[in-house]
């Protein structure tokens, strides 16, 4: 009798002892993937210097500028608050318009300046350690392991999974099928960033509206996304003529958001021919000249995200 108790007693610990394996194993598996900060290797070790620490900040004394507007010889930004609707209605959101004469004043930043996972600060933090006059967030690349990453010239990672964007060294910026081609290929064409969230909001400047059964982020589910939310988006009217737009929402009363269809037809009514949609959410985060624009959330608090595009 003794030896039976003995014997169930041991199974039931054994039992217990599994299953506690396994749950450690499942929440180091899961900190690892979402929790732990870790810097990668890039694909292409050439090169790899951030272009923002090796360029002096600009000379804003040769600048004007106030809560809404920046000029100087080179750089020229004019940001409009745009409200629409009313009640459960209302939208909020925020156009950047902004001009350059050198695309090489056109940036991208990886919080505290490292590649990796996990890595993540507040937008307005990695604009500021980069000396931004203007920024906005990006795609959140470490949230995944998969698609094109090209920064400043630099190939991060080669992993073609869907819809992504470029911008060329001319000033030019184009939407393209990340598994049509390499990061190798679109280097030697000119690109210095891409992005890799989406989809493309236009096609040959005019709003694409099939988005009812869009679906993103292959290891989260793959998620729809088409419902009305905060967003972040970038568009292109002619070469190094840029047009960035944060819409607010999840906030009753401030703003519910834009669906994605209404994200597409405001960048067509805008006049780009391009146009992309970035990481939005608790992300959409518009930084001018030491503040944060918009209202993330309508809380005023910023999510920590991987990294930015921005101008200084």
């Amino acid at each position: 009798m003794e030896v039976l108790i003995l014997n169930k007693k041991k199974k039931v610990i054994i039992s217990i002892s599994t299953l506690l394996i396994v749950i450690s194993t499942v929440l180091f598996s899961l900190a690892y993937r979402y929790l732990i900060e870790r810097e990668e290797t890039p694909v292409s070790a050439n090169n790899t210097t951030n272009v923002s620490e090796s360029t002096n900040q600009a000379d804003k004394s040769e600048a004007t500028y106030d809560d809404w507007n920046y000029v100087r010889d080179d750089l020229e930004i004019k940001i409009k608050k745009v409200e629409s609707g009313s009640g459960d209605d209302k939208v909020t959101y925020f156009v950047a318009d902004v001009q350059i004469k050198d695309t090489s004043d056109l940036y991208s930043a990886f919080a505290k300046n490292k590649f990796g996972r996990n890595i993540v600060e507040t937008t307005s933090s990695i604009a500021e350690e980069n000396n931004a006059v203007f920024a906005i967030n990006g795609d959140y690349y470490g949230f995944r392991e998969n698609g094109i990453l090209i920064r400043n010239g630099v190939i991060y990672r080669d992993a073609a999974e869907r819809e992504g964007l470029a911008l060329y060294s001319d000033g030019t910026m184009k939407t393209y099928d990340e598994t049509k081609t390499s990061a190798e290929e679109l280097i030697s064409q000119g690109v210095i960033d891409t992005f890799s969230f989406g989809p493309a909001l236009l096609e040959n400047g005019a709003a694409i509206t099939n988005f009812d059964n869009i679906k993103i982020d292959n290891n989260m589910g793959n998620r729809t996304i088409q419902d009305s939310n905060p967003r972040t988006g970038v568009g292109i009217i002619s070469p190094d003529h840029y047009v960035f737009v944060v819409v607010d929402g999840r906030k009753e009363g401030y703003s519910k958001g834009m669906t994605l269809n209404e994200f597409s037809k405001l960048f067509e009514e805008l006049g780009c021919t391009d146009a992309y949609n970035l990481d939005g959410g608790g992300s959409s985060t518009m930084y001018f000249m030491g503040r944060v624009v918009n209202n993330p959330l309508g809380k005023n608090q910023e999510r920590e995200i991987s990294d930015i595009l921005y101008f200084k």
